[in-house]
């Protein structure tokens, strides 16, 4: 549907009718985030997004190939229900591909499925991410990502550097993510 250097991305469904997404619009978003992210020339990514719940779950299916499952309400613009947000797209979808990329990168180390990762691990993964794609420019809502790791890790100063640790990072791998998210749970 939409190529960019290194990308060819599809989206399911191709035409929405439950919604007023445009699949191409969001395959040019996805494919643009992969070239702003430098993953891997010559892959297919696949988005598949169920436009029959408002609600906004969004994970990784699979890594080989690389496939994202979102719900619609994921990218939803919450001042125009059923009506894309690009931003939020960019959020939610830079996200999990700045996720994606770390699983793929040996160096990183290899993480369990994300349904067995600790919710205080997520979060931390979350931040990770999203302070990453925030330096490459994109809108990012520093503040709802700080209250996330808050409600997960508890609210101390220590917890706050945890916080900013994450949010500034470049090169962490799983064995670091998980340290400092074990060291905002036990204040240590």
């Amino acid at each position: 549907m939409s190529t960019a250097v290194g990308v060819d991305v599809s989206v399911t469904p191709e035409t929405f009718t439950l919604v007023n997404y445009d699949a191409g619009e969001i395959a040019e978003i996805a494919a643009n985030l992969w070239q702003r992210i430098g993953l891997p020339e010559g892959r297919s990514l696949r988005l598949e997004i169920d436009e029959t719940t408002p609600l906004g779950r969004a994970n990784i299916v699979s890594v080989d190939p690389p496939v994202l499952a979102l719900e619609s309400g994921a990218l939803e613009d919450s001042h125009r229900p059923r009506c894309l947000s690009r931003p939020g797209s960019e959020d939610v979808i830079g996200r999990l591909l700045f996720k994606l990329g770390d699983r793929i990168d040996p160096a990183f180390g290899e993480p369990p499925d994300d349904d067995d990762i600790p919710l205080t691990v997520s979060s931390a993964w979350d931040v990770y991410a999203v302070g990453r794609l925030s330096r490459l420019g994109f809108p990012n809502q520093r503040q709802r990502r700080l209250y996330q790791f808050r409600v997960r890790h508890g609210f101390a100063d220590q917890v706050d550097a945890v916080f900013n640790q994450l949010w500034n990072a470049e090169d962490l791998t799983w064995t670091g993510l998980l340290e400092l998210s074990e060291r905002a749970t036990n204040g240590s």
